[in-house]
């Protein structure tokens, strides 16, 4: 089996988008929490291309701050995204940046008004409203992009550049590590927005679809069949240490716990590095010793782990075999320092070693090893993703504005393949059985 040997665009639908713009692309930004807000200030850098002319988010406070800072008319300020829906297009592009439950009637309602779509990922939470959305995109002849970031990195391009020179031959088997880590996995997905399937989805879909995705397109080939085993093993009343109260304010364990909420969020406030974009987010950006108090002692965010209502599994692993009988095994786990993805793809004559940033290529032939730093900062992912934010959303503005549509690699086909495998992954944890695509 060869290595690939690059990517293109899977599905574009064209229309009239393969013509360079004379003009800035306009941007309505759907929803605008870390993701959306983040997608603005990628625009703002680059006005002679990009101009975000609207925004629809809920929370006032949040929006008003948006479109002061981008200058946003008050006429395009809606306080929901539905309030789109019911007026005329308003620009070029919706990047839809909304929770996962909304992604289906907000994708298919802005495509039918004839938006371009930039797509948070997951597509959606069911494998039906993923097609759903893809049919509503082919027959409104919209360019759907789906923020599958990894797959834009300078990390990943130079690794798949090694793989297509048959650095290590042909790949025989991958191994991928997501490190999700603890206090990332408790804000997130035990006390977050994604702690519940019922109300976001599974977490191998929430969290890793990026990373399924990601063996996909290293890998090259169709998946042909998966197993998968989790649970949720830790975060649940009977592990809860004796003394944990509900919340961590009153807990007499807050200063030791490892999982607590009160030395997570105000060390963000105090002194602020990552844990400061996670303290934003409770706080709505207002970084007080009040706010923080008030979200810790009435909000979600102040729960004890072990004392919540989560119920997504805190780890998981998915075995994939290839057409061709290459075979990748990938693991998700809350058990981790919150640090860059690790992964070992083992070939015919030798072996890349990667973690997000550095690749160690050995090579069995000359028994010698070469090492390639792709990034001068290696970028945690609460910082872009390790250039993959700002290099996707450059790469969906080029396309549009510069008539160059192969630059968009994370297209419908693309995404609803990937999306697959993971909906099978599930069905094979649950069933316990081994699922063919």
């Amino acid at each position: 089996m060869n290595a690939p040997t690059g990517t293109t665009l899977d599905t574009f639908i064209s229309g009239d988008l393969g013509t360079p713009m004379d003009r800035p692309l306009t941007i309505v930004i759907v929803g605008a929490g870390s993701r959306g807000y983040a997608y603005a200030d990628l625009a703002a850098k680059r006005p002679d291309t990009a101009r975000v002319v609207a925004v629809a988010e809920p929370r006032e406070q949040i929006r008003e701050a948006l479109a002061t800072k981008h200058r946003i008319t008050p006429e395009h300020r809606f306080a929901h995204w539905r309030d789109l829906l019911e007026r005329p297009r308003l620009a070029d592009v919706a990047v839809i940046a909304l929770l996962d439950a909304d992604h289906l009637a907000a994708a298919t309602g802005l495509a039918d008004l004839g938006y371009q779509l930039l797509l948070e990922k997951p597509m959606a939470t069911t494998e039906a409203d993923c097609d759903a959305i893809a049919e509503a995109a082919r027959r409104n002849g919209t360019a759907l992009a789906v923020t599958h970031v990894m797959r834009y990195t300078p990390y990943t391009l130079k690794l798949k550049q090694l793989l297509a020179a048959g650095a290590i031959g042909d790949i025989v088997s991958l191994q991928h590590l997501e490190p999700i880590g603890y206090y990332h996995f408790a804000h997130s997905f035990v006390r977050g927005n994604w702690r519940r399937e019922d109300e976001s989805s599974a977490l191998l879909l929430a969290k890793s679809c990026h990373d399924i995705d990601w063996i996909a397109d290293v890998v090259g080939r169709r998946v042909a069949r998966v197993s998968s085993f989790g649970s949720l093993t830790h975060f649940r009343p009977e592990a809860a240490p004796k003394g944990a109260t509900d919340r961590c304010v009153t807990c007499p364990l807050r200063n030791s716990c490892a999982y607590s909420a009160t030395t997570l969020y105000r060390e963000g406030l105090r002194n602020g590095g990552t844990k400061q974009y996670f303290t934003r987010i409770i706080s709505a950006d207002e970084l007080t010793e009040e706010a923080v108090t008030a979200a810790l002692t009435h909000g979600p965010y102040g729960r004890c782990v072990y004392h919540s209502d989560n119920d997504v599994v805190d780890h998981q692993v998915v075995n994939l075999e290839f057409d061709g009988g290459a075979t990748a095994s990938f693991t998700l786990t809350a058990f981790t320092p919150l640090e860059n993805r690790h992964s070992k793809v083992f070939g015919t004559t030798g072996q890349l070693t990667g973690d997000g940033r550095y690749i160690d290529v050995y090579d069995f032939r000359t028994e010698t090893r070469t090492i390639h730093d792709t990034s001068l900062d290696g970028s945690s992912a609460a910082e872009g993703h390790a250039g993959g934010d700002e290099a996707l959303f450059n790469a969906f503005v080029d396309a549009l504005h510069g008539g160059r549509p192969e630059l968009i690699v994370s297209g419908i086909d693309a995404s609803l393949a990937g999306h697959r495998v993971v909906f099978a992954a599930e069905r094979a944890r649950r069933a316990g059985t081994v699922v063919e695509l």
